[in-house]
């Protein structure tokens, strides 16, 4: 448990209710529903590119992601190779489409070509599978700083959602983009400091490039995969086929995200802000792993927890286990004072025997964390509690909180703070802009523009309120990042299946989409808990490909084998 200093807290207070105050009065007073839903369409290209990254990047990105390179290397940046093919497709196909038919929502265009019904069934998907993320992305950062600096949860998730609300009700989409793009440049700034101070702390004799050695003798730097082993979830294939198709539903017919370009003042300014995002995104995740790995090789140095989560480590030691645990540390003790002295070989010859001892050191300490692990579960089942022992998240706030100096450990606070307000801000928007324009307004009789407006914010603040309810009774998963992608992957391939039928197949009418999208909804379902169940080895980024392949198939069929429903709307 950590205590922060004054300087902290006034540099995290001042940071976050900067951005709000900011955003509230910059967008006070829209009086319609074009400047409500659609921020007037004023947003340049530089503005509308760093609100969908940072609609994106949530705090769990900022959480979990050193984490996940710590663990794991960078391998982990192979799920982003096939955003830059999706911001062009998009930017060929959906923006021109979107922009000529004026659209409020992505949902908006599949009445048009195809009814009512599948309109309103791909809105309820959207709804469903964002209003579960918003409360997780909400989740992610409070459960973490309620761990590490003893703070209550419940109330972490109210003030996080409470101040979202404040200024993404009384703003709306421009709100959101303009606090967006400050919240972009506090988030930079604050990983590139932590950056720098990572390097700093190595030891003398150990420059950025040797880092880099050190970290790759360790099998941390092995980027590229091109295996088809399903039993790993991240190769260059799976980015490249599943991670297009994930990223062709998220920035193609995902509310949140869609509603950040719509915003945009030409088609030509929103492409641009997409095409920034797809440069821009890739590089900028990669960095991201990077802190994480120079977080590995800080802890080639400095003696590292046997689990970084306080909460688990405090109760381990305080159950029977605890002597258990005790003798665990001390073997891993051994090991990192015997890894220390392979590293310094390494460093000075860059032998390859040294390189097979720090491999060999490596596994050895894996071992005696998966030991650690399943301590601490005897112990949880013995006492009938849930502890968690999955550290992932945990990696990089243990390092921030305890490595940085003060004030800046304040601004790091305000970076995963601010990522999880940008990332919600953007996912209420879109949930109360779709439950007005595709359910609300569709559903009900003609309403005024200042009774639309109104209804926007309503549906806005209760969806605020009902993610605050998920982040309460949230669980958390075995790393945070991966269950918002499972969520999407679950979902989104439907999606975009849907999307696609109504671009590119122009015989297939509404009937056979609707009852196609409920079959492959089941089917997707299905098969993700068979995975989980490991009846099947279906790794959930596949389940984008495999729901759009289904449902363009199903609905294909249904139509050649029926007469019914022959008419299209366009």
């Amino acid at each position: 448990m950590q205590e922060l200093y004054w300087i902290d807290w006034i540099v995290l207070v001042v940071t976050l209710l900067g951005i709000v105050v900011y955003g509230t009065w910059q967008t006070r007073g829209s009086k319609n529903v074009q400047d409500y839903i659609k921020g007037g369409n004023t947003s340049k290209w530089w503005t509308i590119g760093l609100s969908v990254m940072a609609t994106q990047a949530s705090a769990i990105t900022f959480l979990s992601t050193p984490g996940q390179a710590f663990n794991d290397g960078m391998g982990f940046v192979q799920f982003y190779f096939g955003l830059p093919i999706a911001m062009i497709v998009i930017c060929m196909v959906f923006i021109p489409l979107y922009h000529r038919l004026n659209v409020y929502t992505a949902y908006e265009f599949l009445e048009n070509r195809f009814d009512l019904k599948t309109r309103t069934l791909t809105a309820i998907l959207f709804l469903i599978q964002r209003g579960l993320a918003a409360g997780i992305t909400i989740f992610a950062p409070a459960i973490i700083l309620s761990v590490v600096l003893g703070w209550n949860l419940l109330i972490l998730n109210i003030i996080i959602g409470i101040l979202v609300i404040i200024y993404t009700v009384s703003g709306g989409t421009k709100a959101v983009n303009v606090t967006q793009k400050h919240q972009m440049v506090i988030i930079f700034i604050g990983m590139l400091v932590a950056f720098f101070i990572i390097i700093s702390k190595l030891p003398q004799d150990i420059t950025f490039t040797k880092a880099l050695h050190i970290a790759s003798a360790s099998g941390k730097m092995n980027i590229l995969d091109f295996s088809f082993d399903f039993n790993n979830r991240y190769t260059f294939w799976s980015g490249i086929i599943g991670g297009t198709f994930l990223m062709l539903s998220y920035f193609g017919t995902d509310q949140s995200q869609v509603q950040r370009y719509l915003s945009g003042k030409s088609v030509k300014e929103m492409q641009l802000g997409l095409l920034f995002n797809g440069l821009l995104k890739v590089p900028m995740q990669f960095f991201i792993l990077l802190v994480g790995i120079m977080v590995f090789v800080f802890y080639q140095f400095n003696q590292a927890p046997l689990n970084f989560n306080p909460n688990a480590t405090e109760f381990i030691l305080n159950s029977e286990f605890a002597d258990d645990y005790k003798s665990l540390q001390q073997e891993e003790d051994i090991i990192f004072n015997n890894k220390r002295e392979h590293i310094k070989s390494y460093v000075s010859s860059e032998s390859t025997d040294a390189a097979k001892a720090i491999i060999l050191a490596n596994e050895a300490n894996s071992n005696i964390r998966n030991k650690a692990k399943s301590l601490i579960d005897k112990a949880a089942e013995k006492q009938k509690i849930k502890v968690e022992k999955n550290d992932v998240d945990y990696v990089f706030i243990y390092f921030i909180l305890n490595n940085l100096p003060r004030g800046l450990i304040g601004l790091l606070l305000a970076v995963i703070l601010s990522a999880a307000m940008s990332s919600t801000s953007s996912e209420l928007n879109a949930l109360g802009s779709t439950t007005t324009m595709d359910l609300y307004k569709r559903n009900t009789s003609e309403k005024t523009e200042d009774h639309m407006v109104k209804a926007s914010k309503w549906f806005t603040f209760a969806w605020g309120i009902i993610a605050i309810g998920v982040a309460c009774i949230a669980n958390l998963a075995e790393n945070l990042i991966q269950l918002v992608n499972i969520i999407g992957s679950i979902f989104y391939g439907n999606v975009l299946g849907i999307f696609l039928l109504a671009f590119f197949f122009k015989f297939v009418r509404g009937n056979a989409v609707f009852i196609s999208a409920l079959i492959t909804q089941a089917i997707v379902i299905a098969l993700y808990f068979l995975d989980l169940y490991e009846y099947i080895n279906l790794p959930f980024l596949w389940l984008n490909f495999v729901g759009c392949t289904i449902v363009i198939t199903i609905a294909s069929i249904i139509q050649l084998t029926t007469r019914n429903d022959r008419t299209i709307t366009n």
